[in-house]
């Protein structure tokens, strides 16, 4: 008897627990869905940190990012090309603002790869042909990683000097207005 009603239990125990894994917390708003014109599901007004990847389908990874990868190799032919105005049109305003402000110039202007050149950023525009140009005209967009459904990461994976995979982040992405943009 003892047996059976540690079994019970145990079954009523794990019935529990599984019944508040399906619920949805109550405190938490459910993403609203709704769909852009290429029929792919585009989350709004959600929460980073209420985001599930959960809800993200194969075919919607794949598709994103082949979008991203489009997004980056056209950025790259731009970057190539050292196209400024291309470049801080993809960049969002608060980062454009970051990147161009005096003490992320300065900063970047003692690193050693600056100082034994002899360069001191003192323009956004600077920053570009200096940092940007031969840092990013030819990189390539292996795998992302969804903070939500229209933010996501963007990696390259190459390999060490000892052979293992080493996940590089390139970029931090937002689609807005049904376009990529980098937020950092």
């Amino acid at each position: 008897m003892g047996i059976k009603i540690v079994f019970l239990t145990t079954i009523l125990a794990a019935a529990a627990v599984i019944s508040c894994i399906s619920t949805p917390d109550p405190k938490k708003p459910e993403p609203v869905t709704h769909t852009d014109r290429e029929s792919q599901p585009v989350v709004s007004h959600t929460p980073a940190e209420t985001f599930n990847p959960i809800v993200v389908t194969s075919e919607y990874h794949s598709s994103i990012r082949a979008e991203v990868q489009q997004f980056i190799e056209n950025l790259n032919q731009q970057i190539r090309r050292k196209n400024y105005t291309a470049w801080k049109a993809a960049l969002s305003p608060e980062y454009f603002e970051e990147v161009s402000s005096s003490e992320h110039l300065s900063a970047l202007s003692e690193s050693p790869a600056l100082t034994t050149r002899k360069i001191v950023l003192r323009t956004p525009q600077d920053y570009f042909e200096h940092v940007v140009v031969p840092s990013r005209a030819n990189l390539h967009v292996d795998d992302i990683e969804f903070v939500s459904l229209t933010r996501v990461k963007a990696f390259s994976i190459t390999k060490n000097r000892a052979g293992e995979e080493v996940r590089l982040r390139l970029y931090d992405l937002e689609k807005i207005n049904n376009t990529w943009t980098i937020i950092n």
